[in-house]
């Protein structure tokens, strides 16, 4: 483990880095446990570290962004908005049938993820259920309804509804037959290289219908 040379408690940092550097450990999945074995960094100065109490020496500082697999430099980046225009947005593949999918955050924002979804009436994930490597998964109805099978029970959601829940919970979901469906899925974390999938998530056909 680290000595006091580097792990400085005593110090706060000049520029705070703590927000970064948690966020950059929930995108790469990593508890504080994990991060303290792989950089050779104690637990309880991690934890300080992301919550701006202590400073680290460059040592330490390279050691913990080698883990993380982020480089020093984007720590001390200024944060600043990103605007996603409609014309612009990302598609995206998730699997599923009759399903158009377009992520609506910045492809580097790891703190959340949000992703609006068109689905043609009766489509969806399929009938094989699925989960997903989150925290939280919050669900929003623009229009139309959609229904979420869950393992013990299922939900029905229509226009202006919301809804959540662990998706890494086993879970698949379709359309009503009513009309098209247009909804907003947001993740905490962000899913992960989601803006460079190929494969779909979902293990289901897809059918892209655009």
């Amino acid at each position: 483990m680290a000595t006091g040379s580097s792990e400085d408690t005593s110090v706060p940092p000049a520029v705070p880095i703590g927000t970064q550097l948690r966020a950059a450990r929930l995108a790469a999945r990593k508890s504080l446990d994990e991060v303290a074995t792989q950089s050779g960094l104690t637990k309880g100065f991690l934890s300080k570290l992301e919550r701006d109490q202590a400073n680290a020496s460059v040592a330490a500082l390279m050691r913990l962004c080698g883990t993380l697999e982020i480089s020093v430099g984007s720590l001390f980046q200024a944060a600043k908005g990103e605007v996603v225009r409609r014309d612009a947005r990302t598609p995206i593949n998730f699997g599923g049938t009759g399903i158009s999918e377009y992520l609506l955050t910045p492809s580097g924002e790891k703190r959340m993820q949000a992703i609006l979804t068109e689905i043609d009436r009766g489509g969806g994930s399929g009938e094989e259920p699925y989960s997903l490597p989150a925290d939280v998964e919050f669900v929003f109805v623009v229009s139309g309804t959609l229904e979420i099978n869950l393992a013990d029970q299922t939900v029905v959601l229509s226009e202006g509804d919301a809804f959540t829940f662990p998706p890494n919970n086993q879970h698949s979901f379709r359309a009503g037959s009513g009309q098209r469906a247009q909804v907003l899925w947001v993740f905490s974390p962000a899913l992960p290289d989601v803006g460079q999938y190929d494969v779909p998530l979902r293990r289901s056909t897809r059918s892209r219908n655009r």
